[in-house]
């Protein structure tokens, strides 16, 4: 465990780790803590009591969107709510030319060894967006650890490159913005972070009025911060390149345990995959569905998130 003042340097942007931790006051019955990992602090809230269950976010957010969800899980299960490296109040490591620091084989090492430091060797994921593709390593590259797998609003990264077209492309104009070198993105988003982000929760939403005010502070609090904004365009850069090679590597092993993916019928995953077909090729036991919302389905559809969710994974 570390304080909440250890300062990390990232590329050239200088972050606090855990500054003020304000999202904590949202989980209530939850302790808020920060686990060192090999090569990052993480961030994270923890409660409940049962099996242990992983709760991973996405893009631009932070652990922060889960508490709708979160409460009701801990009826059952322990939860671990953690900011991914380079969000929300975890470290901002370094980023490398290859960008190897923020791919998702890196990033779901952290996760690992942030379970394996509170006392989980086995545990059930749940990962919505970027925290979906984290997941989705983690369970590819540690599958004596993950039990169950839940995966919301993502069709597999290699396959939504590999399928771009315009549509694509104009939906998620982000995954090809974010890329751009020479801090080009981060400077544009620095003028004005908080336009951006809440842009983005405009757009990929459909109900902006879904976005509890607290929680929304938080993420125009953390996402503001330059070595966030740099860190998460880092994990963009890592996913059109480092990622591509290791799903290009192990194009053909599947995912071993039950996976539950989860989808906004009013999104773009909707409109352009048959989701199930897509993630039966990359896993062995696939099941889901669509459900009445946007790409935030946490916050959007939470009592139909949460019901999914708990039904696939059981009660302990």
């Amino acid at each position: 465990m570390v304080s909440n003042s250890s300062p990390l340097v990232g590329s050239t942007f200088t972050k606090g780790v855990g500054q003020d931790c304000q999202g904590k006051t949202m989980f209530t019955n939850f302790e808020q803590t920060i686990v060192d990992t090999t090569a990052a602090q993480i961030n994270l809230v923890k409660g409940g009591q049962g099996a242990p269950l992983l709760l991973l976010h996405g893009y631009p957010q932070t652990h922060v969107m889960w508490h709708k969800i979160a409460p009701l899980l801990a009826e059952n299960f322990t939860v671990v709510a953690t900011d991914l490296r380079g969000y929300g109040d975890s470290s901002t490591p370094t980023s490398t030319p290859n960008h190897i620091n923020y791919s998702k084989r890196v990033m779901a090492q952290d996760q690992v060894e942030v379970m394996s430091k509170l006392g989980y060797e086995e545990f059930y994921v749940v990962g919505h967006d970027r925290g979906a593709r984290v997941a989705h390593r983690l369970a590819l590259d540690y599958p004596h650890r993950v039990k169950k797998l839940a995966l919301l609003d993502i069709a597999p990264t290699h396959k939504m490159y590999r399928t771009t077209d315009q549509e694509f492309a104009t939906a998620y104009y982000h995954w090809f913005f974010l890329i751009q070198p020479d801090n080009l993105p981060e400077t544009l988003i620095g003028a004005n972070p908080e336009y951006y982000l809440r842009n983005c929760l405009e757009k990929w939403g459909k109900d902006f009025s879904a976005f509890h005010p607290q929680a929304l502070a938080e993420y125009i609090r953390c996402f503001c911060q330059p070595a966030v904004i740099h860190a998460t365009c880092e994990d963009y850069r890592a996913a059109a390149t480092i990622d591509l090679e290791h799903d290009e590597l192990d194009i053909e092993q599947k995912i071993q345990c039950p996976v539950l993916v989860l989808w906004g019928e009013k999104g773009i995953i909707e409109r352009k995959y048959n989701v199930l077909e897509t993630w039966q090729e990359r896993a062995i036991d696939v099941q889901g569905q669509s459900l009445p919302c946007g790409h935030f389905l946490p916050e959007e559809a939470p009592e139909e998130t949460y019901q999914a969710i708990y039904k696939f994974l059981g009660n302990n």
